[in-house]
Order: structure tokens, then C-alpha cells, then sequence
């Protein structure tokens, strides 16, 4: 063997074993499914986000399986309920919904930027978060009651779309803070690369929820998703100044529900 051939797969080696940590720190940072442990490197990091939606697949794929179990065991309407509202919270370990609580905190102290940001930053809860955690779960709770069967596997959708668009915000609009967990994802990452990445895995969401759930369930969720996410984006603007790790979890758990919503009012 050559030295260009052994330098080249050299290069294979690498590619697939950054492609390989990249892979398990996402499921480790943004989930809490089962995966090998890897060191964080800078390398690993960059394309962190690409797989990113790939949790959504495996998140669709368990709510769609519950779905199937239920309907097999003819579980009851509000465990049925329950179960598919603590499920999501469950699987992603609830990195999203702290997020959420913690800005729901902010929002509502109608403070300058500059505060609300401190007010994300502290570990306290308060009473605004646990106003704002108890609403939302309420109002899951009530759309998911909601979804007939031939909502699924439709719902699967879902939890694709809104992580694509999310990571596609992350590397794209500006960031609030110098420092914190978007910055450190948005600095390592490849940029174009996961740019693409996102758009790829959006455009399957939405072939997906149109092809499998029919054209209104297309329309609704994804119209749904697209207001919420031109809101989401001037708030943060406007409210902000930027990104963070706790805006992004909010527009998670608010567009979530808004597509469930939306496909609970078509099916």
C-alpha cells in the first residue's frame, strides 16, 4: 500500500469517526436515549447539529409505537393522555422544557434585555415558570386526548420539523450572549454544513406530514410551525437581542404544541 492510499484512509478513519462523535453528542446533549459515551472534541462538535432532528426520528417512531401498544391493550383515554404527554419530556430528559421555564421567568418580568438574559441565567424557579409549565402541559395534555388514529403516524412528523428549523436558527440569527451552550455549538459547528443539513431534514418533515397525513394535516402543522417560527423570530430580536440555549428550548416546546394543536383540530 502506497503512502496516498494509506494517507487516505487515514482520512476516511477520521471523517467517520468525527461523523461518529458527532453523532452520540447529540443524542447525549439533547436527549436522554441510551448512547455511547464519547469525548466532547472541537471536531465532534461541528456537526453536532446536523443530527439533531435525527432525535426527532427516534422520538416519533416511540410515540408512534406507544400508539400502536395503546390501541392493542385498549388503554384508557386519560392514561392514554398522560403517558403521551409525559413521553416527549421523558426522552428529551426535559432540556427543552427548562428552556422554557426559564424564559417563560424572563418574558414575564417585562424587564430590559440585559435582565431578562440574567433572569434565564439563575437557577431559581419562579413562579411565573410554574404557572407557564402547568398551562402548557395542560394544554398538551388536551390536544394529544384529541389525536385520533389517523393521526399517526403523521405525529412523527412533528418532532422532525420543529428540531430542523430550531437548529437552523442556531448557527443562523444572531447570538444574545458571547459565552453559553449556543455559542459553543454555533462557534464549533459548520455552519453550511448544518445549514443544509437542516433544510434536507425540514423538507422530509414536511414531505412526511403531507404524503403520510394527507394535505390538510400538511397545511395546519406546517403553516402552524412556519407563523410560530417568523414570531419566534422577532421576539427574540426585539426582546433579546439574539439566540440562546433557553430561546431555543422555548420555540421547541411552543411550536410542539402548536403542531400538535394544529394536528389535533384536522384529525
Amino acid at each position: 500500500m502506497n503512502s496516498n492510499s494509506m494517507d487516505s484512509e487515514k482520512k476516511e478513519r477520521k471523517k467517520s469517526r468525527t461523523v461518529y462523535e458527532s453523532l452520540m453528542i447529540a443524542f447525549a446533549m439533547y436527549s436522554r436515549i441510551p448512547v455511547s459515551q464519547v469525548e466532547w472534541t472541537a471536531e465532534g462538535m461541528k456537526y453536532a447539529l446536523c443530527f439533531f432532528p435525527l432525535i426527532g426520528v427516534v422520538m416519533g417512531g416511540v410515540m408512534v409505537g406507544f400508539d400502536w401498544a395503546a390501541q392493542k391493550v385498549a388503554l384508557g383515554k386519560i392514561a392514554y393522555a398522560c403517558i403521551g404527554t409525559g413521553l416527549p419530556v421523558l426522552l428529551t430528559g426535559g432540556i427543552h422544557m427548562d428552556g422554557f421555564l426559564d424564559v417563560v421567568d424572563a418574558r414575564s418580568s417585562c424587564q430590559p434585555a440585559k435582565r431578562k438574559l440574567e433572569i434565564m441565567k439563575d437557577p431559581h424557579t419562579g413562579a411565573f415558570a410554574i404557572l407557564g409549565c402547568s398551562v402548557y402541559l395542560l394544554l398538551y395534555l388536551a390536544a394529544f386526548s384529541e389525536l385520533k388514529e389517523k393521526a399517526f403516524p403523521a405525529v412523527a412528523g412533528i418532532y422532525v420539523l420543529e428540531r430542523a428549523l430550531s437548529g437552523w436558527s442556531v448557527v443562523s440569527w444572531p447570538k444574545a450572549r458571547a459565552e453559553g451552550l449556543v455559542s459553543t455549538f454555533a462557534k464549533g459547528a459548520q455552519t453550511r454544513v448544518v445549514q443544509i443539513s437542516m433544510i434536507v431534514w425540514g423538507m422530509a418533515a414536511v414531505f412526511f406530514l403531507f404524503c403520510i397525513g394527507g394535505w390538510l394535516v400538511g397545511l395546519f402543522t406546517v403553516s402552524a410551525a412556519v407563523v410560530i417560527f417568523i414570531w419566534y423570530h422577532r421576539m427574540i430580536l426585539r426582546e433579546f437581542g439574539g439566540i440562546t440555549g433557553d430561546l431555543a428550548g422555548y420555540f421547541l416546546q411552543l411550536c410542539e404544541l402548536g403542531m400538535l394543536g394544529a394536528l389535533a383540530v384536522v384529525c
